[in-house]
């Protein structure tokens, strides 16, 4: 199997995270022409992880940078290419294939693997992002275990962050719920079972302006939006769950996306569009796990080869 600089491939992955990569380790072993187009840094949100504990054969876990690096050598191992190029539009061609376009070119691809994933909607509050990874979560079943017996804040008022302080008073002396509003929009059932928790508080009408600390994070500072009066609450850890915007925009027109941007697929990862799969956060219904995540470029991959054996298209 040779590069694709003829700009033809048998497989175009979309994406660079953990979906992505397994998707160019299968593609790439089944002998086909794959490339991975990446616009930001190889492995996704895993790569900005300080240690992975949840993933299966890391007894003692495994720093998400060290783990992103092993992907990438072992989809180049078997011949994937990755081009840290932005794909700005995925086109269908008359003839079934695909045009990915770039700030550097086409290619034409014989099926496409999007695996583009989420982003996690930000505060955008001063210490946010100097302190992601260091006290700063965007995934309470990912992290929460680092903070044992350590006080928590979770940010949010929908299922997700009733969900997520759930499970973090599995870990945590005390967790304080922030919302901004008075109501919430999760499920009564959820709310129930907060409410119910002695380790829970919640904070209605209250908005975080700053995450401060040393090291890692240490406090979180607050504004009440009915009164206008700061205080301060203690955390080593603030988990927070506004949202998850999908990076589905190349989607758009092709195939069938759900209220909340996520491209509806079957149990093999196939949209309703031949040749195009999708995985990982990007599609409905994702567990947003790594270990789902690429299990999902697994599948994807290996229809996307059953998909391409069955047109007749050879192997690279």
């Amino acid at each position: 199997m040779g590069a694709a600089a003829d700009g033809v491939c048998d497989i175009a992955v979309v994406g660079g995270g953990g979906a992505g990569l397994t998707a160019a380790i299968y593609g790439a072993r089944a002998r086909r022409r794959t490339i991975v187009f990446e616009r930001l840094v190889t492995g996704g949100q895993i790569a900005t992880t300080g240690l992975v504990e949840n993933y299966p054969g890391f007894p003692e876990g495994v720093n998400g940078t060290d783990f992103v690096i092993a992907l990438v050598r072992q989809a180049e191992r078997f011949g994937a290419e990755l081009r840290y190029e932005e794909a700005r539009a995925i086109r269908r061609l008359p003839d079934g294939a695909f045009r990915v376009e770039t700030d550097e070119g086409v290619v034409r691809a014989h099926a496409v693997i999007a695996t583009a994933g989420a982003a996690y909607d930000k505060l955008g509050v001063p210490g946010e992002a100097e302190f992601t990874g260091r006290g700063v979560s965007y995934c309470a079943t990912c992290d929460a275990a680092f903070f044992r017996d350590e006080e928590m804040v979770v940010v949010g008022g929908g299922d997700a962050a009733f969900d997520e302080a759930l499970f973090c008073t599995r870990y945590a002396s005390r967790v304080t719920l922030v919302h901004r509003r008075e109501t919430f929009r999760a499920s009564a059932l959820l709310q129930e079972r907060a409410f119910a928790n002695p380790r829970i508080a919640i904070r209605r009408n209250a908005v975080v302006e700053r995450i401060a600390g040393g090291e890692t994070v240490e406090r979180a500072e607050l504004r009440d939006t009915a009164t206008g009066e700061a205080f301060t609450l203690p955390a080593a850890a603030v988990f927070i769950f506004i949202g998850q915007t999908p990076n589905s925009h190349l989607l758009k027109g092709l195939v069938e996306l759900d209220e909340g941007g996520h491209a509806r697929v079957d149990l093999r990862m196939r949209t309703e569009m031949p040749g195009l799969f999708v995985a990982g956060d990007l599609r409905m219904d994702a567990a947003r796990q790594l270990v789902s995540a690429c299990g999902d470029g697994a599948t994807a991959a290996l229809s996307a080869e059953a998909w391409l054996a069955a047109a007749g298209i050879g192997e690279g």
